[in-house]
């Protein structure tokens, strides 16, 4: 659900400070994530355990059996955050070199080698849209999208600059038991959870 509207100044540096500020206040006493998007705050009300939380550790393990030693599928804090084009966002899996989480505040978008997510069921288009125009944008290179309400999904790649800023050119749909490829790395998607619409 996204609770600011865009506005003139979305892409002022002051707005953006300001929605950060809110963001902040309420991270502890409100349940579920904010992100900053080119729309506004973004609130997802995903639920603490479930097929949402299930696909996300699946996915981190997985994927750790067969990335090298110095990247990490880090599923924690903090966020991604380019603040030149206004844009916070806080994937449930972001792919990135130990060496890289090595800062203060926020990481780097563009150190990122991929940002997956797992659709939530209470704000669907805010990973199969909103997070689709933002992650290139960024520049994440690679956006893995698993949907358990569908037991499919989307590997999103090669940014190109469009009339409407960057975008992935290329998209490779699967299927949940179909082994998926993320940059360098393929993971089996077969027993991951399914939750209805």
């Amino acid at each position: 659900m996204t609770i600011a509207p865009d506005g003139t100044q979305q892409g002022s540096s002051r707005h953006y400070l300001a929605m950060r500020d809110v963001i902040q206040s309420m991270d502890d006493t409100l349940p579920g994530k904010f992100e900053i998007t080119k729309e506004g705050i973004v609130h997802d009300m995903m639920a603490p355990v479930g097929p949402h939380e299930l696909t996300t550790l699946h996915l981190r393990k997985r994927l750790e059996k067969v990335m090298p030693e110095e990247l990490v599928a880090h599923t924690g804090t903090p966020d991604v955050e380019a603040e030149v084009e206004g844009i916070m966002r806080h994937p449930d899996v972001m792919v990135i070199a130990w060496v890289n989480m090595e800062v203060p505040g926020s990481f780097d978008p563009q150190t990122l080698i991929a940002a997956i997510e797992v659709v939530s069921r209470s704000n669907p288009d805010n990973d199969w849209v909103g997070k689709v125009r933002d992650y290139p944008l960024i520049g994440i290179p690679v956006y893995a999208i698993f949907d358990p309400r569908t037991g499919s999904g989307a590997v999103l790649t090669d940014i190109h600059p469009t009339p409407d800023g960057p975008r992935y050119a290329t998209r490779k749909d699967f299927v949940y038991g179909e082994d998926v490829t993320i940059a360098d790395w393929t993971i089996s998607t077969e027993g991951l959870p399914r939750c209805p619409a």
